[in-house]
């Protein structure tokens, strides 16, 4: 990409805005046993008979705890001002409660530090899907106390960092792990139960609520978010029963966990839909489960395409499709049924034409994410929005050169910052764009095949190579600290 490039679009963002790049602990950590770390749950979901690709685990991953020097490097190297990463709980707490594990922490402190001293913005998730297996032993999002162990973590981590990061998400797509992990099975910790799924959405809504006020007990001044998977919901067809059916996959999808923590209530669509009680909501739940979050952090990889009924179904990446059309396959009762009566079916443009598909069968459609984004102001007025993940995997390796050319990710960025810079000039007020992945990694149940890196890993010798949407993108990241001097990045 020439510099004219770089700089124009740099030049469509404020001089505020962060570039920033993403990762999760248990997809690049590695050393699960290493210095006090206790076990979690995707530890004992990798060793269960096909559940993942290939039969690959994360043992090893990118070797990122023995290796976060040089990639800090690398990461200054992509002039970003903004680092998203998790903080694995079982390094903390290898039981999920009780005191902090002083080397885990420890290995926190060195890469927040290294960080701070390149430049670059630490904004850490505290749970990202690991789970330490001793809580899961006693019940996990399922059970009421995991919130409360959860508040407890949360101030620990806050106790030692909270001098040093001011942005924290408290979990990544709550939605997702509780769906896939307690419903579909087909994440840790592996179960097929919608009593399980149901109590775990409370759980989690109550962690969350529980969560940001251990946060702010211990930092008043650090600004406290989390971060949800959204998706627009469009109906197949103009037909009303399309179309109520669209405003059930909304509510669920995509209000279930923002809605409480906004405004006090899950949706109403949801809750027509399930008995009240399954939730086992306490009283004062209502008033403690909202909570004034500082800001939301948005990961939108697609859209949803609902209709209301049909024979063609097919196996969705990320919705509740077996939930929604066949309980049956969860041994619950409830009635999930679209409005009117009719079964929902979320197509997630599955069978359409419009848009190219990644190596996870998921449409390219920039315009998803800017509808989001608008849908998030028209819901919650000017609520700071970060993009905590955007990006797409491919099935590539490097040519005879030893390079990735990886056009297809870099059409793919290019498009949705731009639909970026439209949704801002709409109204969103959005910080930062965090390119989903900063390298290759642990893809949970898809293994190591689906490659979302910027950089290429090769997992045999853990050697980096920037493909060519690296180089695009550090342009992009420099031309904005050029724009502005070096007050892009914290610590400058």
């Amino acid at each position: 990409m020439g510099t004219r490039e770089a700089w124009d679009i740099a030049a469509r963002f404020p001089s505020s805005f962060l570039w920033g790049v993403a990762t999760s602990a248990y997809q690049i950590e590695g050393a699960l046993n290493a210095d006090g770390r206790g076990r979690s749950i995707w530890e004992s979901f990798c060793e269960r008979p096909g559940a993942i690709d290939r039969g690959d685990d994360a043992s090893v991953a990118c070797d990122h705890y023995h290796r976060y020097r040089d990639d800090i490097a690398l990461i200054r190297d992509l002039g970003v001002g903004s680092y998203r990463f998790s903080i694995a709980w079982p390094r903390i707490q290898p039981t999920g409660q009780g005191a902090a594990n002083r080397a885990g922490l420890a290995f926190y402190e060195r890469l927040v530090d290294g960080l701070l001293e390149a430049g670059i913005r630490p904004f850490p998730t505290l749970y990202h899907w690991d789970l330490p297996q001793a809580l899961e032993d006693t019940g996990g999002w399922a059970a009421r106390d995991t919130a409360a162990r959860f508040a407890d973590y949360t101030a620990l981590v806050m106790q030692v960092l909270g001098d040093r990061v001011d942005h924290w998400a408290l979990f990544n797509e709550p939605f997702i792990f509780t769906s896939r992990g307690y419903l579909l099975g087909r994440y840790a910790p592996g179960r097929r139960s919608l009593p399980d799924f149901l109590r775990a959405v409370h759980v989690v809504t109550m962690a969350h609520a529980d969560g940001f006020r251990a946060a702010k007990a211990v930092r008043p001044s650090a600004q406290v978010g989390s971060v949800f998977a959204m998706a627009p919901c469009e109906p197949a067809t103009d037909c009303d029963d399309d179309r109520a059916a669209t405003a059930y996959a909304d509510a669920v999808f995509n209000r279930l966990f923002t809605a409480p923590l906004f405004t006090g209530r899950y949706p109403q669509p949801f809750l027509d839909s399930i008995p009240l009680k399954a939730l086992a909501m306490r009283p004062g739940d209502t008033e403690r489960m909202r909570v004034p979050l500082d800001f939301l952090g948005v990961n939108t990889y697609y859209r949803l395409v609902v209709s209301s009924g049909g024979d063609n179904r097919p196996d969705l990446p990320y919705f509740l499709f077996d939930v929604l059309s066949d309980q049956r396959t969860t041994g619950g009762h409830a009635d999930f049924s679209a409005p009117g009566g009719n079964i929902l079916r979320i197509e997630n443009a599955f069978g359409r034409s419009e848009g190219k598909r990644t190596a996870m069968g998921w449409e390219i459609w920039p315009r998803a994410l800017h509808d989001v984004l608008l849908s998030i102001t028209r819901d919650y007025g000017a609520i700071p929005i970060e993009i905590c993940e955007s990006g797409c995997a491919f099935d590539e390796s490097p040519g005879t050169d030893g390079v990735v050319h990886d056009q297809g990710r870099i059409a793919y960025h290019r498009a949705h910052i731009a639909a970026v810079a439209e949704a801002m000039q709409g109204g969103a007020n959005v910080r930062s764009y965090h390119a989903w992945s900063l390298y290759d990694n642990f893809e949970w149940a898809s293994g190591y095949r689906p490659r979302f890196g910027l950089a290429h890993v090769d997992f045999a010798t853990q050697r980096r190579t920037l493909k060519d949407s690296a180089h695009w993108y550090r342009d992009i990241c420099r031309a904005a600290r050029g724009n502005v001097g070096a007050a892009v990045g914290y610590g400058d």
